[in-house]
């Protein structure tokens, strides 16, 4: 499974039998930063009960974030260009067999998701994406820093730059 697709499942509501199936994709990827920072997250994650995990979900990514998941938002916060980024993007990944999941195009998980699938992925989404993920990351880092969500950000951040990488090498 891509690295991305792997990242994705962390930011997924956590139900039953979730951490079995992350932890399981996660110990089949290679050695990397990614798969380090995963290992990680759901290391934290396996020392919490469902409830709490869910709990601690929804206090981070939904009500009231610690860190705004939002690609778009993060860049370009309610401006018109965030709108123009979010329908090149919901086209781009409607070709591409992403389904956004009940979430905006810009949300991180969908996002990986269709770095994932996508041929080339929108070069608007890869210019800013690091930049994103850095100032979620950092925005998550100053609100709470023992927040577990820390590791599936770090994985997130070596999985764009690893992506960036190929892409601009021209291997993808």
């Amino acid at each position: 499974m891509h690295p991305a697709l792997v990242t994705a499942l962390g930011y997924t509501y956590p139900s039953p039998g979730h951490l079995e199936t992350l932890t399981e994709a996660v110990e089949n990827l290679p050695r990397s930063s990614a798969r380090k920072h995963l290992g990680q997250f759901v290391e934290a994650m396996a020392g919490l009960e469902l409830g709490q995990w869910e709990e601690l979900h929804t206090r981070t990514l939904d009500l009231s974030p610690a860190f705004v998941p939002y690609v778009g938002h993060v860049v370009w916060g309610e401006n018109y260009r965030r709108g123009e980024f979010m329908a090149d993007l919901k086209r781009d990944m409607e070709r591409s067999g992403v389904d956004l999941g009940g979430e905006l195009p810009d949300h991180i998980e969908p996002v990986l998701r269709y770095v994932a699938l996508a041929a080339e992925p929108l070069s608007d989404l890869l210019d800013v994406l690091s930049g994103a993920v850095e100032t979620m990351q950092s925005t998550l880092e100053t609100a709470e820093k023992k927040n577990p969500y820390r590791h599936l950000l770090a994985a997130t951040l070596a999985v764009v730059q690893d992506l960036k990488t190929v892409v601009i090498g021209g291997v993808r």
